[in-house]
């Protein structure tokens, strides 16, 4: 493939102009188009949207709360799915009058209802397809992470966006948590001194862990492993929190829990003879929403929603560390485990001036009053902490001397807010974006690329791979600005 220029590809890849904001989110919409989008807002005129992939995601996330709490800027235009039962059990829980078609009709759809903008829920492996298609049509894209699973697919990607002349988005809601914007400020106010290493573990519990190898995520070719599928928020928040690039992976990762690794399995949880013995049965019976857009869709594309944890095809790993070298210096230690007794995070940025560490509570057997605590510690000095969230958003106040507090997010949408806030940025006139938190191709590739590099090099045994070697763009550009 042709590499595409560092000019065209600062120029095409959505926010591409480091340090600026979108001040006018639905006029970025059409960002190769000024003259366009004026006469659309003028005219009051909303942006036109198709939703690609009617599962669980599509359906809540980007159907009927889009809907809901952004129907001033937006309509629903067409619905697409690979099952036609699912996209019309989809329209109705969408509550939307929009037109319903099959995947086989995706231009069809798109010549027909002539959107703005494609929104890209399906399984993750086919997220490229539909993006590089949509452009080719003339459609901005906003897509869920990840926003590929292969390293050629990035290529075309971004090869489409430099083509066509649209635009990329990718859904990263977890820059819009509290705890990370107050990170990401931190950082930017250089009060650690120059970063030299990070680290970043991830515990998904035995719940939220074992729900992905009932679904296609636990299998490599759909989701390109965990590494992919669920780390690119994770390395894409360690991108965008540092400024900084990838530029070597290594990594090491086995599915060491799930798949083979129990003396039995069933075929499905429904109707498994070890139920009463398997502490990871699921009763998918108890869900009305995922029984109507999941079980009573399976005999058209045979995708079982409550799989076996324990399926011998199981290939996505469950235990995984990686180690990421930044062209700013900086060493990342990441690790992901998805069978923990607890969820969370901890996270840690160590600078020539002190450290940064971040403890995200998610669930746990214990109580903790509040989201997230972040303490600061500086090198001969004393360190100080903030609580951030708790019961309904209200300030955590110890009152001891060096803590701070610090409002958590309270918008609408889900993930704690985080979801209506990134909505927000996208989608409502006005909304200045000073943390840089709307994520184009640039941090959507880049995120992927650690990932799929992480996922090479288990493949290779340990083996160091070289982004450059990934993709054919510049990878020792200044993306976004002056370093610290």
């Amino acid at each position: 493939m042709k590499p595409i220029s560092r000019r065209d590809f600062l120029l095409k890849t959505g926010a591409g102009i480091a340090g600026v904001a979108l001040s006018n989110p639905i006029a970025s919409v059409f960002a190769q188009s000024e003259n366009l989008s004026r006469k659309i807002i003028r005219k009051g005129r909303k942006v036109r949207v198709v939703l690609v992939g009617t599962g669980s995601r599509g359906t809540a996330t980007w159907g009927s709360r889009l809907i809901s709490s952004y129907s001033d800027y937006v309509e629903m235009v067409g619905l697409c799915d690979i099952n036609m039962k699912r996209v019309k059990v989809g329209k109705e829980l969408i509550g939307t009058d929009a037109p319903v078609f099959h995947s086989t009709g995706f231009d069809h759809m798109i010549e027909k209802t002539r959107p703005d903008l494609v929104i890209i829920t399906t399984t993750d492996c086919f997220h490229a397809d539909y993006a590089v298609r949509a452009m080719e049509l003339g459609c901005d894209v906003l897509s869920e992470k990840p926003l590929a699973t292969e390293a050629d697919q990035c290529q075309r990607i971004l090869d489409a966006e430099a083509k066509t002349g649209k635009t990329v988005w990718v859904f990263f809601n977890v820059r819009h948590f509290g705890h990370a914007m107050q990170t990401k400020k931190i950082l930017d106010s250089n009060e650690l001194g120059k970063l030299i290493s990070a680290e970043f573990h991830e515990y998904l519990d035995v719940y939220h862990g074992a729900s992905y190898f009932r679904r296609w995520h636990g299998r490599k070719k759909f989701s390109g492993s965990l590494l992919v599928h669920k780390a690119s928020h994770h390395f894409d928040k360690i991108n965008w929190w540092m400024n900084a690039e990838p530029v070597e992976v290594s990594a090491f990762g086995k599915v060491a829990f799930y798949g083979s690794n129990n003396a039995f399995r069933g075929e499905k949880c429904r109707g498994c003879p070890h139920q009463d013995r398997c502490d990871f049965y699921w009763d998918i019976t108890k869900s009305e929403r995922y029984m109507k857009l999941y079980v009573d869709c399976e005999d058209e594309d045979h995708y079982i929603r409550d799989d076996c944890v324990w399926d011998h095809d199981i290939t996505s790993y469950d235990s995984q560390t990686v180690q990421v070298k930044y062209d700013n210096g900086v060493l990342l230690n990441y690790s992901l485990n998805a069978y923990m007794p607890y969820e969370g995070q901890q996270i840690a940025f160590n600078g020539t001036e002190g450290r940064l560490d971040i403890r995200n509570y998610h669930r746990q057997s214990w109580e903790v009053p509040y989201d997230s605590e972040l303490r600061i510690s500086k090198n001969f000095k004393k360190s100080r902490t903030m609580k951030i969230g708790g019961e309904e958003g209200i300030d955590i106040t110890t009152g001891k001397e060096g803590v701070e507090t610090f409002k958590a997010q309270g918008e609408k949408g889900g993930h704690g807010g985080a979801d209506g806030h990134a909505k927000d940025l996208l989608f409502v006139p006005g909304k200045a974006d000073p943390l840089n938190q709307i994520a184009g191709s640039r941090a959507g590739v880049s995120a992927a690329l650690i990932g799929i590099a992480a996922r090479k090099s288990i493949e290779s045994g340990g083996k160091t791979i070289k982004i450059s070697d990934l993709i054919n763009y510049p990878t020792t550009w200044n993306w976004w600005g002056a370093r610290r």
